[in-house]
């Protein structure tokens, strides 16, 4: 297994650094994006919250996103990550939020997304978002990677906003 705080300790710097704060959605993640961020001491200064929406209920009761919003969209995709991003960010208020929802494997998604398809979104002062094909179907290694990217994405943003 890698090591948590490695993987989230330059964001995190920045973050602290800046005095910006950070929330999460995350999905086929499965919280290790959130775990990275809250393994460096100290991340009550920019961690505020987050959470694993796995599920359509999860989203619509825990996140608040009204089932009208979902009109011509799909789990998975870049954005439906950007909306999940934009909603916690709101009920957050924070200057960043990171999103990431896919299929982490064994199998393919519903929507026929394969095993090791993410999408990634970051809304802030700089808002992107990506999609990753890891082409593995191992799920474990997935999540891990998946974390990663995000992570690594959302600095790219941080960077990108100086």
């Amino acid at each position: 297994m890698q090591d948590l705080g490695a993987m989230a300790q330059s964001v995190s710097a920045k973050l602290k650094e800046r005095g910006e704060t950070v929330s999460v959605s995350e999905s086929s993640g499965g919280g290790l994006i959130s775990a990275a961020l809250l393994s460096i001491p100290g991340a009550s200064a920019y961690f505020m919250g987050g959470g694993v929406f796995y599920t359509q209920d999860a989203r619509h009761e825990l996140l608040g996103v009204p089932v009208e919003a979902m009109t011509g969209l799909r789990s998975s995709t870049e954005p439906y990550a950007r909306l999940l991003a934009g909603r916690m960010n709101e009920v957050l208020n924070t200057t960043w939020t990171l999103s990431e929802t896919g299929a982490s494997g064994p199998t393919g998604n519903a929507y026929g997304d394969k095993p090791g398809h993410s999408c990634i979104a970051v809304v802030g002062p700089v808002e992107r978002s990506m999609t990753l094909e890891t082409g593995d179907d191992d799920r474990v290694a997935n999540m891990w990677v998946f974390a990663q990217t995000a992570l690594d994405f959302l600095e790219k943003c941080v960077d990108e906003a100086d």
